[in-house]
Order: C-alpha cells, then structure tokens, then sequence
C-alpha cells in the first residue's frame, strides 16, 4: 500500500512539472508577450520576466521591440525627366504596439516590405535625375512620409528611410563625365586668367620701380644668372635686355634719314642757306622743232620772202654752284640737269608755181 503511495505522488510530481513546463513562459527585455485565450485578444499585455499561461487554453506570442533595419531591394524606374535609373534604399522601423502588430495584420515584416518597394516606385516618378543625386534628404522625408502613414494602424512606428544607391546607365554616367569635365576646365580658365590678371599688375608695379632706377634691371638679370647658375646646369641661358634692341633701332633712325630717294630736295647743312627762286638756273629755251609753226599761204602775185635767219645754237645754261658741303654733315650730290635740246635746222620754204 505504501508503494502505491509513492508511485501515486511520484505521477502527481511529474504531471506538476509537466503543466509547469508548459505554463512557464519567460519574456525577453525587448519582447512584449500577447496573450490569446481561447483564441480572444486579453487586454494586458505581459512584460518582460517570468509569467505563466494556462497551457491548452491560453496562447502567448512574443513580439520583437527591437528596431528592425530592412534592405529595400533595387527598384527600376524612369525619372520625371525620363532618364532610367535603379535605386535602393534601407528603412528602419520598430513596433510600439504589440497587440496591432499581432492582430491588424499577418505578418508585419511583409507588409512594410512591400509598402517600402511601392513608395520607393512612387518616389522615382514623382523625382528628377538631380533631386536623386542630390537633394536626397527631401526625397527621404518624402519616402518616409509614405510609408508610414499605413503602418500607423499595424502599431509599426517608422523610424528612418535613406536611399542608398542610385545606379545610372553607361551613356548617362560618361555625359555626366563630360559635363564635369567642362565645368572643372571652365573654372581652371577662369583662375588661370585670375592669376595672369594679378601678375600683370604686379609686374607693371615692378616695371614702374625699375623705369625709375635703369640699375635695377640690371640687378635683375644678374639674380637671374645666379638663380640658373644655382642648379649646375652645363647650359647657362642668358637673357638679352630689351633696352638694347630699342637703343640700337633709335641708332639707325638717324642714318634712314638721310639716304633719300631719288627726285628729291636733298637735305642742306645747318650752315647752308638755300638759294632765292631768282638765283634758280633758267629752264632751257624750247627748241623750235618742239612746236612746228603753221606756215601762212602766200597768194600767187606776193612778192618771194627773205630766207629766214639761221637761229643761234641756243647755250647750255651755266650749272649752278652748288655750295660747299660742312664737314657737320655731307650735302647728298645734285641730281644732273636734263640735257638741252638742239633746235633743228630749218627748211628753206620751196617757191610756188607761177601759172
């Protein structure tokens, strides 16, 4: 009888454990336990610790309060400016009530998923190629927005939503290149023309300096010599001045001047005086062969008229002197007067026939 006692309590002690074990539920610091009973939501929700359930009548189910962070797989899109792109984002979000999560839908995870692909779709038609590549912080907002509105009534609280990558075309990515290469070589003109600018007028103030003290240039080009000197070089390259070129070409200006060209006044010295126009030699008198004279019809009955006068041979008119050139600077030599005409000699008119 004793022995049927024992074996009594023993079995007792066993099915005692056993509804122990399957009525002692232990919930998680970040967990929230919801208790259905009968398959009917109960009103308290069980905290974190040791609880218990009536086992076959009531169900727990433990909800994460964790923040959950979701990849968004890679959406394909057009822009507003039809440009395709693939862009992907992450979202990060948490339950904050349990019994939502539980009971408004099957399975939360899911359904935020999906909302996040539709908003991210939505996003990229709405967007330009610019906004995604640059003003991702409204566009962000604006995704976040979206999705959180529905899972408000899952008891899902949105924490943060961030696009991660935005993938463009080939053709797209070498024209945004050449856009870039442009901008970046138009800004590098711009400084190299900025400096230029600032060098000129510094190297016009320096020229102003040296104007001033002719030395200066000098001392210049022997720091320069020195500088190139520094560098052991076997080729040391010497700077020819200016200065000399233009002092040599002001050396040759007085020199053009005086050869002239032929035809022309040649110069006088500064102690010659020029002769008056009546102290000018006389032109050569034109010779009677230049303009032959019309002869006058005689009438038949007039008397013969006298041979005319041989002309005298006209006289090569007497050279001018030319005056005495200075020894200040050579008179050039006068150009030779053009020779003089010879008058030709006249014809004796022929007598007319008597009738």
């Amino acid at each position: 009888m004793v022995q049927d006692l024992v074996i009594a309590i023993v079995a007792a002690a066993s099915v005692g454990s056993l509804y122990l074990a399957a009525a002692a539920k232990v919930v998680k610091q970040y967990e929230r336990g919801v208790v259905l009973r009968l398959g009917r939501l109960r009103d308290d929700v069980r905290g974190p610790g040791f609880t218990m359930v009536i086992p076959g009548i009531e169900r727990l189910r433990k909800v994460n309060m964790q923040i959950v962070t979701m990849p968004v797989p890679a959406q394909d899109g057009i822009t507003r400016d039809n440009v395709t792109v693939r862009v992907d984002a992450v979202i990060y979000f948490k339950v904050v009530d349990a019994a939502s999560a539980v009971i408004q839908v099957e399975d939360y995870r899911f359904a935020v998923s999906q909302m996040a692909q539709t908003s991210l779709r939505s996003i990229i038609g709405k967007s330009d190629l610019d906004d995604l590549l640059s003003n991702r912080e409204k566009l962000n907002q604006g995704l976040e927005l979206m999705i959180d509105s529905p899972a408000v009534g899952w008891g899902v609280q949105i924490d943060r939503v961030e696009i991660k990558d935005v993938s463009l075309p080939e053709t797209m990515k070498r024209s945004m290149a050449r856009q870039a290469e442009a901008d970046r070589e138009r800004r590098a003109r711009v400084i190299n023309a900025d400096a230029e600018l600032q060098a000129s007028k510094k190297l016009a103030e320096a020229a102003g300096e040296m104007s001033a003290q002719p030395a200066a240039l000098q001392l210049r080009l022997l720091q320069t010599v020195v500088a190139v000197a520094a560098e052991k070089n076997s080729t040391l390259v010497l700077p020819f001045p200016v200065e000399l070129l233009r002092f040599l070409e002001r050396a040759q200006q007085p020199g053009q001047q005086q050869q002239q060209a032929p035809g022309q006044q040649p110069q006088l010295a500064p102690g010659q005086q020029q002769l008056a126009p009546a102290q000018q030699p006389a032109p050569p008198p034109q010779s009677a062969a230049a303009k032959p004279q019309r002869q006058p019809q005689r009438h038949p009955q007039a008397p013969r008229p006298a041979p005319p006068q041989r002309p005298a041979q006209a006289q090569r008119p007497a050279q001018p002197r030319s005056p005495q050139p200075s020894a200040a600077a050579p008179a050039p030599m006068p150009a030779p007067p053009p020779p003089a005409a010879v008058p030709a000699r006249p014809s004796h008119p022929k007598p007319l026939a008597k009738h």
